[in-house]
């Protein structure tokens, strides 16, 4: 019998200690999982071991919900297309029609509804693709899939939302505004390992490799209802992420997804490299394969101090799209 749970020990112990598949500290994930992978760093923690790991987060059974709600009014990165929403059918239009069969003599007057959305795929609470963001002269994106191979005018053909595999991490939320001791960061501020660090002390909990991070700056508690107040949002929409602090949260802690609060994760202009934009994007989705959450609402979990969860996020199965959409991802404690 001691023998027996001497054993178990030492399994718990291993599981607990285990490293993602394919992560090197000090240089992170890349290009590592063959020549056809679409999913870049969340190959590393798929398997039961790590959603049980994730689940053994669960103390309460609190549910926060992190999607944010969008509408024609919502706010937006100036590059992506406005949302829009129409009344495809309606009850007047099925009966005044006549062109459904089984509804429009119906003795009863049935009718329905249904919507025709008009959207960017980059709207409101979305996790980017591998394939969102390409560079060099032959337009490649992660693992070294070119425009003119996998591209297309109706959509990706490599690393697409849809490759997003269902995402069952251990969450942490790194609370920047909160340890600043305000309502929300001004825009441009550079959040680098110092103030990330800084922050994970203040609240006694460290990352782990194999987590997904979560990194609150405060914009969102300027959404309400659908975001329609653009000018405040925009203020502090360009706070966050330096490419020095998203290399320390890869490469040195081992994070497997990093999300936030704004529309681009990332600090509008990052000091270490001016004139430069994007440098994140570049470095997480094209060089490292890991996925960016963007506007992912961390205001509850920030008012109730919760920093470490299972996180819960499935994409919408829309084939070629480059982000998962409109999404509604759960934090749960």
């Amino acid at each position: 019998m001691v023998r027996v749970i001497v054993s178990v020990f030492v399994l718990a112990c291993a599981l607990c200690a285990q490293s993602p598949r394919g992560w090197v500290k000090g240089k992170g994930y890349g290009w590592v999982y063959g020549k056809q992978d679409e999913i870049g760093s969340l190959n590393a923690v798929t398997g039961p071991e790590w959603a049980l790991k994730a689940l053994r987060e669960v103390k309460s059974g609190r549910v926060y919900d992190l999607g944010v709600r969008v509408d024609r009014r919502s706010y937006k990165w100036p590059g992506h297309a406005p949302v829009e929403v129409l009344s495809f059918r309606s009850p007047d239009g099925v009966h005044r029609g006549k062109d459904i069969p089984g509804f429009a003599a119906h003795p009863h007057q049935l009718g329905f509804h249904s919507c025709a959305l008009f959207m960017s795929d980059n709207v409101g609470t979305q996790i980017d693709s591998l394939g969102h963001i390409t560079k060099g002269a032959d337009n490649h994106w992660y693992n070294g899939f070119r425009e003119q191979d996998y591209g297309g005018d109706f959509g990706l053909m490599k690393a697409d939302a849809d490759t997003i595999p269902p995402i069952v991490a251990r969450g942490v939320l790194i609370d920047v505004a909160a340890w600043k001791g305000v309502d929300a960061l001004p825009g441009n501020f550079p959040i680098r390992s110092k103030e990330l660090m800084a922050a994970l002390a203040a609240q006694k909990v460290d990352v782990e490799p194999g987590d997904a991070v979560l990194i609150r700056t405060g914009t969102l508690r300027y959404w309400g209802e659908t975001g329609a107040d653009h000018a405040t949002i925009a203020r502090h929409d360009s706070a966050g992420l330096t490419l020095e602090g998203a290399k320390w949260l890869v490469e040195q802690k081992g994070a497997v997804f990093i999300g936030s609060d704004t529309s681009g994760l990332e600090v509008g202009q990052d000091p270490a490299v001016p004139g430069v934009g994007n440098p994140v994007h570049e470095y997480l989705l094209i060089d490292q394969g890991v996925h960016i959450g963007e506007f992912f609402n961390l205001e509850e979990l920030s008012r109730n101090k919760v920093y470490r969860f299972a996180l819960i996020a499935a994409t919408n199965r829309l084939k070629g799209t480059t982000a998962g959409f409109a999404l509604r991802p759960l934090a749960i404690r």
